[in-house]
C-alpha cells in the first residue's frame, strides 16, 4: 500500500516535469515560439535540469537533446519506485523506456485533443495558433492522404487512431499483451 501511494505521488510529479521537458524539446524541434505564459511555465519548471545538462549534452542538429534526455531521466527516476517493489534493474529500465515512449504518444494525443476542443469552443483563442503549430508536423502528412470530406478535416481523427495503434503496438512489444 505504501509503495502504491509513493508511486502515485512520484508519478504525478514526474508526469508534470516530464511533460514540460518533452514540450520544451518539441517546441524547439519544430521551431515554434510559445506564448509568454507557456514559455514561462515550461522554462521555469525545467531550467534547473536542462541548463546543467546542456554542459554535458549540447544541442546538435537543431534539437535540444538535454530536454529530451532530461525527460527520460525523469521517467527513469520515477520508475525506480518499481525497484523498491523488488523488480530487477533490467525490468526497471524496460519499464522506463516503455513509459517514456508512452508519454510521447500520450503527449501528442493530448495536443490533438486540445486542438479539437479549441476548434469547437473558440478557434480564435490566444493559445489556439500555438497548439495548431505544435500539431502541424503530425497532421501535414496525413492531410496529404486524407482529403476534406464535406469541408470536414478528418486528419485529427486519423492521427489519433494512428497514435492509439502505436500505443497498442508499444504495449505488445514490451508486455506481450
Amino acid at each position: 500500500m505504501l509503495v502504491t501511494i509513493l508511486k502515485l505521488i512520484v508519478d504525478a510529479i514526474a508526469v508534470l516535469l516530464g511533460s514540460a521537458l518533452l514540450l520544451r524539446f518539441w517546441m524547439q524541434a519544430i521551431r515554434v515560439r510559445p506564448p509568454a505564459q507557456v514559455a514561462q511555465f515550461t522554462f521555469q519548471l525545467s531550467d534547473w535540469l536542462v541548463r546543467p545538462m546542456r554542459r554535458v549534452v549540447p544541442g546538435m542538429g537543431g534539437y535540444d537533446w538535454a530536454s529530451l534526455i532530461g525527460a527520460f531521466l525523469v521517467v527513469l527516476l520515477a520508475s525506480c519506485v518499481y525497484f523498491l517493489a523488488g523488480w530487477s534493474v533490467q525490468m526497471v529500465l524496460l519499464v522506463a523506456l516503455e513509459r517514456f515512449l508512452s508519454w510521447i504518444l500520450y503527449g501528442f494525443m493530448a495536443l490533438l485533443v486540445i486542438e479539437v476542443i479549441f476548434s469547437w469552443i473558440n478557434p480564435n483563442a490566444p493559445l489556439a495558433p500555438f497548439i495548431r503549430a505544435l500539431n502541424e508536423p503530425l497532421l501535414r502528412p496525413i492531410r496529404k492522404v486524407v482529403p476534406l470530406i464535406g469541408n470536414l478535416d478528418l486528419s485529427v481523427l486519423v492521427a489519433l487512431i494512428l497514435l492509439q495503434i502505436a500505443q497498442l503496438m508499444l504495449g505488445l512489444a514490451f508486455n506481450g499483451r
